[in-house]
């Protein structure tokens, strides 16, 4: 199996998650199939069936977090430094626009591109990475190619 890469905050969230999940979660549901099943003919119960839904999803979620954490690598950004890698935080201007952006490089389980949490499988990451400062790459997405110049690389 290959190893998931994590910062110590997407590892952190993804353990908080795990245990708001087991030991808050999970008892809610069961006390509330319990309920429902105590209202009788569970055939036409829609408040059984929409508890053993979410029990579907909690467990369903507790299963994958398991998962991503026991094959998980927690990489440290503050020990790194040089080029682009994971871990970085890269500000970037578009060679186009002059729009200035700053994203860090992290795991895929950790990405949210509305908090400037890049996936290291995305286009934008895969072309920054082992660039330096002043560097231009060009990035090819579906909705075509942009040109970007690498302005900091942190290590935070």
């Amino acid at each position: 199996m290959e190893k998931i890469l994590l910062t110590r905050a997407g590892y952190d969230a993804l353990d908080a998650e795990l245990k708001q999940l087991k030991s808050v979660e999970r008892p809610s549901v069961i006390k509330a199939i319990a309920e429902a099943r105590e209202h009788g003919d569970l055939s036409e119960n829609a408040e059984y069936h929409a508890a053993r839904e979410k029990q579907s999803f909690v467990e369903g979620r507790i299963k994958e977090i398991e998962g991503t954490l026991g094959l998980s690598e927690v990489i440290d950004p503050k020990k790194l430094s040089g080029s682009v890698k994971f871990g970085a935080t890269v500000t970037l201007v578009d060679e186009d626009t002059d729009e200035e952006r700053t994203y860090q490089i992290v795991g895929e389980p950790e990405a949210d591109l509305e908090r400037g949490l890049l996936n290291i499988k995305s286009p934008i990451a895969r072309a920054l990475i082992g660039k330096d400062e002043g560097d231009s790459v060009e990035v090819k997405a579906p909705g075509g190619s942009r040109s970007y110049e690498i302005l900091a690389i942190r290590f935070i």
